[in-house]
């Protein structure tokens, strides 16, 4: 990297402009004595460079002034680069046909937006610009200290919009118009619909989105090779007012106007390095953060910019990191902190011949037919997480079978996604808690199973999806038979596997005492009959759960579907349970346009609601339709109600609150 002296000695662009900010009262402001900068042919001064270097520790100040005389920031209007007498004129420092390169450009400018938000109090946060088509979605990137002003970052990377003080959701868009002199009418905003990719701090400051809609703009193209020393570059994007700035010298080169798409050229200070970062000297502010670095002598994009928001140096991410990403390569903190820790001792593990002889759930329990009460469906996407048993049987895909249950288990979250149990309250078997050891289920790879260690943080507790009690009977015996089989014995064992186990908070259990007996009460209700039941139960997992310890994060809301034969014998009767703060009932209103409902509306301590059938499958997307039709609840819409789509609840303060 040159030096300020150097780069006072050879341009006479760059003197004039700095005896312009000495006669306009830099040094003075800074405290510094007056001093002269050299007539072109006197030479550099080494008192001046000398003191404008030490401005900054990191040589930046001089490349400071060279941002607001020399490199002009362009004004865009309909994907053009706006070139008056004055803006040919600022382009001396550049080589001949400069101009020429920035026409051939602007062909890129409709792939650059501005980051709006939704819902929040600030209007938009940066600039981003497409980089890769997925089908017909387009991915777009911008710096993670833009998109995490509305959206904060996972356990896996991924990024999830938060909520307000009201409790309404974060969203952020694209506009790729807001130029100089456009009207409302010819915006062009979508939506972002995803965050692939949120980064850590402790990585590079990068952010992918996904947009999709129609006429959607064409990514920009990368580069192959990083940028050199002293190319000639440029920066597309909307610098903001930032009153880190000096105002005079803003005003003087954005004659205030602000928070509109330019084109600012510029050259590469310093190459990418082992040890040192791209820097550029275009002209940038806050808003510019997020910007496409484009090489003019190919039109491809060496860099993301970054740093404009610090208002300390204009340092950009490399191409190279920017594919690398983009391929899904992600830095080693996000893999380690995936990374299963050394096991602790107790844990044992099943291999599939010691499970060989499991059967599974049987939907055809309450007696088939019209009694019939099959797994819930799953989305496909879903659906493709589920881990797959080694012995997975054609006419129970997916399922881990057990004995009197059955699990279906998602590889990415290493929980189970759903349980389904068959209970026979006629001939349940008392089985006397043991030690508790907890076993790895052979059937599936072992490094997507949680283990000790992962439920090592004192405020984590390893939740029985399938109760320890439920499948503890044995219809081989009389009812009420004695208090040893081998039958229930196994199939209380069965219940201690990890694959049965969803990390659940301790805050969780000071409302769980309604949910822990809702099976009991149902199977003891006039209002059913047989005492035999199907119990589904899952978590509703969400991309924003929290992550508790590394790697494992935790369900805020676990649900429970009962399914039993009716008082009216022949027809089933099926109740749907939340245990949950609230979140669900919250969303619920919001989807169905509710804002006036979700504005002030409070998480509160765990309890549980009894939910409709058909809300339950509208928030987990699950299809629960086979058992929409036996929901009591449901009857107690009114029709105003039924018609806005008003989600069908009820707290649960006691047991006896259920509505069967």
């Amino acid at each position: 990297m040159k030096t300020a002296r150097e780069r006072l000695a050879e341009s006479e662009v760059l003197r004039a402009a700095v005896q312009r900010r000495i006669d306009g009262g830099l040094l003075e402001r800074m405290g510094l004595p007056d001093i002269r900068v050299p007539a072109p042919g006197e030479g550099a001064d080494a008192d001046v460079a000398d003191r404008l270097e030490s401005i900054d520790p990191g040589g930046s100040a001089l490349e400071a002034i060279v941002q607001l005389v020399g490199r002009p920031p362009l004004l865009v209007q309909n994907d053009r680069v706006v070139f008056g007498d004055d803006e040919i004129d600022s382009l001396d420092d550049f080589p001949p046909g400069t101009d020429a390169r920035i026409r051939a450009t602007e062909k890129f400018i409709p792939s650059v937006g501005r980051v709006e938000f939704t819902n929040f109090t600030m209007a938009w946060g940066g600039t981003g610009w497409v980089i890769a088509a997925d089908g017909a979605d387009r991915i777009v990137v911008t710096n993670r200290h833009v998109a995490s002003l509305v959206a904060r970052r996972t356990a896996d990377g991924h990024g999830v919009f938060m909520r307000g003080p009201s409790q309404i959701r974060f969203g952020a868009s694209l506009d790729f118009n807001e130029e100089f002199g456009a009207i409302a009418s010819q915006a062009t905003p979508f939506d972002v619909v995803d965050i692939p990719y949120l980064a850590d701090t402790t990585a590079p400051d990068v952010a992918l989105l996904r947009i999709t809609g129609q006429n959607l703009p064409s990514p920009l193209p990368l580069a192959d090779t990083d940028a050199a020393f002293d190319d000639v570059v440029a920066l597309v994007g909307y610098p903001a007012y930032d009153d880190r700035n000096d105002k005079d010298a803003m005003a003087r080169y954005f004659r205030q106007l602000y928070n509109v798409k330019r084109y600012a050229p510029g050259r590469i200070t310093q190459a990418l390095g082992p040890r040192v970062t791209l820097q550029h000297d275009c002209t940038s502010l806050g808003g510019a953060s997020g910007s496409p670095l484009i090489r003019l002598s190919d039109g491809r994009v060496v860099g993301l910019h970054f740093s404009g928001l610090y208002g300390k140096f204009n340092s950009a991410v490399g191409a190279s990191t920017l594919r690398q990403l983009l391929a899904g390569a992600r830095p080693v903190a996000d893999i380690a902190a995936v990374a299963g820790a050394t096991e602790a001792a107790g844990d044992g593990q099943h291999g599939p011949d010691q499970l060989a002889d499991r059967a599974g759930y049987d939907p055809a329990f309450l007696g088939g037919g019209d009694l019939s009460a099959p797994w819930p469906g799953l989305p496909a996407d879903v659906e493709g997480d589920l881990a797959r048993p080694s012995d997975e049987s054609a006419s129970q895909p997916f399922e881990l079978r057990y004995t009197h249950f059955g699990v279906k288990f998602s590889r990415s979250r290493k929980q189970p996604r759903m349980t389904a149990v068959n209970i026979d309250g006629r001939h349940p078997v008392a089985i006397k808690r043991g030690s508790d050891r907890w076993f790895h289920d052979g059937r599936i790879p072992r490094d997507i199973q949680l283990g000790k260690n992962d439920y090592a943080h004192p405020d984590i507790d390893r939740g029985h999806m399938v109760r320890r009690q439920d499948p503890n009977w044995d219809d081989t015996l009389p009812a009420g038979g004695p208090g040893v089989s081998e039958i229930a014995q196994r199939a209380n064992d069965d219940t201690f596997h990890y694959t049965n186990a969803a990390v659940q908070h301790g805050d969780l259990n000071s409302g769980a005492r309604q949910w822990l007996g809702l099976e009991d009460y149902i199977l003891n209700s006039a209002k059913t009959h047989g005492f035999t039941a199907c119990v589904f139960t899952g978590p509703v997992l969400r991309d924003d759960d929290p992550e508790i310890a590394a790697g494992v994060v935790a369900p805020r809301e676990f649900f429970k579907l009962v399914v039993m034969e009716s008082a009216v014998e022949g027809t089933l009767h099926a109740t749907a349970y939340v245990l949950s703060q609230g979140e669900m009932i919250r969303d619920l209103l919001e989807e169905r346009g509710r804002t006036e409902a979700v504005e002030g509306f409070e998480l509160g301590a765990y309890r549980t609601f009894q939910v409709a059938i058909a809300d339950l499958a509208a928030v987990t997307g699950y299809d629960f339709s086979r058992y929409v039709p036996f929901d009591p609840l449901a009857a107690l819409a009114t029709s105003e109600a039924a018609d806005a789509g008003e989600p069908v609840f009820v707290p649960l303060d006691a047991i006896s609150q259920i509505v069967l």
